[in-house]
C-alpha cells in the first residue's frame, strides 16, 4: 500500500492522490446521512411492527432487513457522485472537480445512463456490504458488552466509545471481505462502455470470468485497512450522537445481560 503512494507520488504528483475528492466527500456524506438515519427509521419501524419482544428474538432479521432498505435509498444518492468520482480518477483530464464532471456527464450521457448505469452494481456491492457492516456491529456490541458483564447504561461513555471503535473494526473487516468482489467490478464497469445491446449481467459476469478470484480480491488489505479504519470512527461517532441525543433507547434490541 504504501509502495503504491509512493509510485502515485513519484508518476503523478501529491495531488493526485486527493483526485476525486470532491464527489467522494460529498457522496459518502449524503450516503452516510440517508445509511444512518435511514437504518434507525427502519429498526424503529419494524420493532413497531412487530413488537419489542418479537423484535428481540429475530434481532438478526431486523438489523439485516432495516440496513438493506436503508441502503438501497443511499445508493441512489450516492450513485451519480460515485460515478463522477471513478470518471475522475480513471480519466484525469476529464473535467476540473465536482460540478464540471457532473455538468459534463449529465450533458454528454443523460442521468440514466451517465450516473446510474453502475447502479446495479453499486447495490451488489453497498447492501450485502451495509447489511454485514450492521449485523456485525450490532453482534460484535452485543458479544463486547456481555463479556464486560456490565449494563450498557452503567458504563461510562469512554468505555462505550472504546466499544463501539472495537465493534466497528470487526464489523468493517468482515463488510471490507464481503464487498469487495462487487467493488472491483464496479471500478471496471465504470471506467469502460460495454459493447452495443450488452447487458449489465453479461457485462457483470465476463469481467468476473476474466478477472478469476485472484482478481477479484486484489487489493483487499489496504481496503480491510480503509474501511475498518474508517467504520471504527463511524459507529464511535454514531454511538456517541444517539447518546448525546437520548436516541439509545427504543430501538436497543440486544439481549446483553441474558
Amino acid at each position: 500500500m504504501i509502495a503504491g503512494f509512493r509510485q502515485v507520488v513519484q508518476s503523478e504528483g501529491a495531488g493526485a492522490l486527493l483526485t476525486g475528492f470532491g464527489p467522494t466527500a460529498a457522496g459518502y456524506f449524503l450516503q452516510g446521512a440517508f445509511k444512518f438515519g435511514g437504518y434507525e427509521f427502519w429498526k424503529k419501524t419494524f420493532i413497531d411492527i412487530v413488537g419489542v419482544e418479537k423484535a428481540s428474538e429475530n434481532r438478526t432479521a431486523i438489523y439485516l432487513g432495516s440496513s438493506a432498505i436503508a441502503e438501497f435509498f443511499a445508493d441512489v444518492a450516492l450513485c451519480p457522485l460515485e460515478a463522477t468520482r471513478i470518471r475522475l480518477v480513471s480519466q484525469p483530464n476529464f473535467a476540473s472537480g465536482l460540478l464540471s464532471g457532473f455538468s459534463k456527464i449529465l450533458k454528454e450521457e443523460g442521468a440514466i445512463k451517465g450516473f446510474y448505469s453502475g447502479f446495479g452494481p453499486i447495490l451488489l456491492k453497498q447492501v450485502p456490504y451495509t447489511m454485514a457492516k450492521f449485523v456485525v456491529y450490532e453482534r460484535a456490541t452485543e458479544m463486547i458488552l456481555k463479556s464486560i458483564g456490565t449494563p450498557k447504561d452503567q458504563l461510562a461513555p469512554s468505555t462505550m466509545t472504546t466499544v463501539n471503535l472495537g465493534a466497528g473494526i470487526i464489523a468493517g473487516t468482515v463488510a471490507a471481505i464481503v464487498s469487495q468482489p462487487a467493488d472491483t467490478l464496479l471500478s471496471k464497469i465504470n471506467k469502460q462502455k460495454g459493447a452495443e445491446g450488452e447487458s449489465l449481467t453479461s457485462r457483470l459476469i465476463g469481467m468476473a470470468k476474466q478477472l478469476g478470484p485472484k482478481g477479484l480480491f486484489l487489493g483487499l488489505g489496504p481496503r480491510i485497512v480503509m474501511v475498518a479504519t474508517l467504520t471504527a470512527g463511524q459507529f464511535a461517532i454514531y454511538g456517541d450522537i444517539k447518546r448525546v441525543l437520548g436516541a439509545t433507547g427504543g430501538v436497543e434490541i440486544a439481549k446483553v445481560n441474558n
